[in-house]
């Protein structure tokens, strides 16, 4: 278990000195792993969240597919990562999320909707199937690009 801390906490610090550099930072409302409110950043095709409540809950999904909706600012997307809960007990497993995702021509701002469904394989086998979400990003620099 300890190993698996150590390598909790270095996937953290890389979370955090990704934050600092991010094109999208802002914060997702919902169901978040463990709690309901969490940091979110986007990362050329890293998606990652960090939230503090009852527990400490860490996603990092890779958006496979990050597409515009015709010829509009309109984007979805489609990934899938790990995802853990560090609480006692401790959670780990695979999120997927499908979302869709607004910005703004004339603000830095983005905005999201997303669905991440959850199987988690420690501390028990179970597959959730909530996860849903909302985004409020600031955006540095132009628009993400596609992958």
């Amino acid at each position: 278990m300890t190993t698996l801390r150590n390598v909790l906490a270095t996937g953290l610090l890389f979370f955090l000195v990704h934050a600092a550099s991010a094109q999208e930072l802002g914060v997702r409302f919902g169901d978040v792993v463990g709690n309901s409110v969490a940091l979110d950043a986007r990362v050329n095709n890293l998606h990652a969240d960090i939230s503090f409540g009852d527990g400490l809950g860490v996603e990092v999904l890779w958006d496979l597919l990050y597409k515009p909706l015709g010829n509009t600012d309109l984007h979805w997307y489609l990934g899938a990562g790990p995802a853990a809960l560090i609480d006692d007990p401790f959670w780990f497993g695979f999120s997927g999320e499908i979302g869709t995702e607004y910005h703004f021509k004339n603000a830095p701002i983005a905005l999201g909707a997303d669905w991440r469904p959850t199987f988690w394989l420690i501390d028990e086998s179970e597959f959730v199937g909530g996860g849903f979400g909302f985004n409020v990003r600031y955006v540095f620099g132009s628009k993400p690009a596609s992958p």
